[in-house]
């Protein structure tokens, strides 16, 4: 009988050993396999099985003779051949041997089949219980299995949470570092400005060259966009340092999540193993490799170390964007402010100027006026000098021919009288008008040299406005605005 079904039936498929070719004697061979099983329940890879061996002992045995080599039996176990009885007839055992033999070989018989039902009941029981403990084993295999690919599971969709926000967080402060490089480079201009400003007022002429209010706003102005410019690009370069750290956070969740999709698979494909799975081989001395390098706790803990490390970064990330934003509406407000300090600076210097240019005008033009007023009055004294002149002339004209009478017509008369006091009043009266015509040319030339200073001073104040107005103010015009300089557009 064969035992089919059986686990261990291959180790039966290994190919039958010869038959010797020289049995021994019949009462050695009984002696052997007396009160002998044929199964050792401590291995399992003898050759034997029952119907094997009776079709070895149902072989007829064949003696070799004997040879100077062949030792032969020992004196105890050598049967004699030599017979007791006449005509050569001799008998091996008595009827007794015989009859006790019988028994021997019923009771040896029924204690072999006895011991056969009760190992194949054994092995019944044995096989059964090999089932089910390879189910029960393979089961909480499969159940280890399961629980292992949730786990990961858990921890996949963990990882790709943060992996996801990570993503967006690294987003967010890529864009807000372009802000900082736009804003940066948007200060580049004001900075500008405020220079060539400086340097544009530095051609102002004469007075007007002064250090007013709006030369120290410009001064101001500059220092607080270099201020600026320092708290922008130590913010960018922290930033650029937090998008460092967040971008290996990330490639750490990133290999991560790899390895955790590759374990998924392999311990999916495991768990879904089956008997009748294709694929399944023998992997001998498999189980003695140990190729692990974790433990639960540690794979557990090296995850969420992982996912902390990326939230902290996450976190910080979020502080430096909030501080980065605050800082572009700070400096862009303190620049702002700056820059309409300098503008009301400009306007009021402008206003000023421009008030002193039309008073200069209003007194340039009176000046001229009264310059005009000046010139026809000294030709009038001129004219009035050449008349009186005239008349002096006549009246020593008068007296000198009076002189001319004869003896006692040189009479001091009332006539004598009058001219002596003409001549004498012509003279006074053109010394008089001689005075008034030097100090109205004095006058003039001092309305002619105010006027040159008042047109040298309008010229001035024409240029001062020019630089303020034209120049400085059309430059300031194209000063960004607060969307620009926070970098939204």
């Amino acid at each position: 009988m064969e035992l089919y079904g059986y686990p261990l039936k291959a180790k039966f498929n290994q190919p039958r050993p010869p038959p010797p070719k020289v049995l021994p004697a019949t009462s050695t061979m009984t002696a052997s396999y007396k009160n002998r099983i044929p199964y050792h329940p401590e291995s399992f890879s003898m050759p034997w099985m029952p119907n094997s061996y009776y079709k070895a002992a149902a072989l007829n045995p064949t003696l070799s003779p004997l040879t100077e080599s062949f030792p032969g039996l020992p004196p105890t176990k050598i049967v004699p051949f030599i017979s007791e009885r006449p005509n050569g007839v001799f008998s091996r055992h008595s009827l007794d041997d015989w009859h006790r033999s019988n028994m021997t070989n019923y009771k040896e018989s029924e204690t072999t089949r006895h011991n056969a039902e009760r190992l194949r009941a054994d092995l019944t029981r044995t096989i059964k219980d090999v089932y089910q403990q390879a189910k029960r084993t393979q089961g909480e295999s499969t159940k280890n299995l399961g629980e292992r690919v949730n786990d990961i599971e858990y921890w996949k969709s963990e990882l790709c949470i943060e992996l996801d926000a990570m993503i967006r967080e690294t987003n967010s402060l890529t864009d807000m570092q372009k802000r900082l490089e736009r804003a940066l480079a948007d200060t580049e201009g004001p900075f500008q400005v405020a220079h060539k400003c400086l340097l544009n007022r530095e051609k102002r002429m004469g007075i007007d060259l002064v250090n007013d209010d709006v030369e120290k706003q410009l001064i101001t102005e500059i220092k607080t966009i270099r201020s600026c410019r320092e708290r922008l690009q130590q913010c960018l370069d922290t930033v650029n340092c937090q998008l460092m750290c967040n971008k290996e956070a990330r490639q750490e969740l990133e290999k991560d999540l790899a390895d955790k999709q590759m374990g998924h698979h392999i311990d999916s494909k495991c768990y879904q193993l089956k008997n009748t799975s294709r694929g399944i081989h023998y992997y001998k001395g498999v189980e003695r490799v140990d190729a692990t390098v974790s433990v639960p706790e540690t794979w557990a803990r090296f995850t969420d170390n992982n996912i902390f490390r990326s939230q902290s970064a996450r976190a910080t990330s979020a502080k430096l964007r909030a501080s980065t934003e605050s800082l572009l509406m700070g400096t862009a407000d303190e620049m702002w402010r700056q820059f309409s300090k300098v503008n009301d600076a400009f306007t009021s210097r402008i206003t000023e100027t421009a008030n002193a240019k039309s008073k200069i005008q209003t007194h340039l033009a009176k000046t001229r006026q009264e310059i005009f007023q000046i010139e026809t009055k000294i030709q009038v004294i001129q004219k009035t000098i050449r008349d009186k002149e005239v008349q002096l002339k006549v009246a020593q004209t008068r007296l000198d021919e009076r002189t001319r009478r004869p003896n006692v017509e040189l009479c001091r008369d009332a006539a004598q009288i009058r001219l002596v006091q003409e001549v004498n009043e012509i003279n006074e009266t053109l010394r008089n008008l001689h005075q008034c015509l030097r100090a109205s040319e004095d006058m003039l030339q001092m309305l002619v040299r105010s006027k040159g200073v008042l047109e040298h001073d309008l010229v001035v104040k024409n240029n001062s406005l020019f630089i303020d107005q034209e120049r400085c103010m059309g430059m300031r015009k194209s000063y960004p605005s607060t969307v620009q300089i926070l970098g939204y557009v």
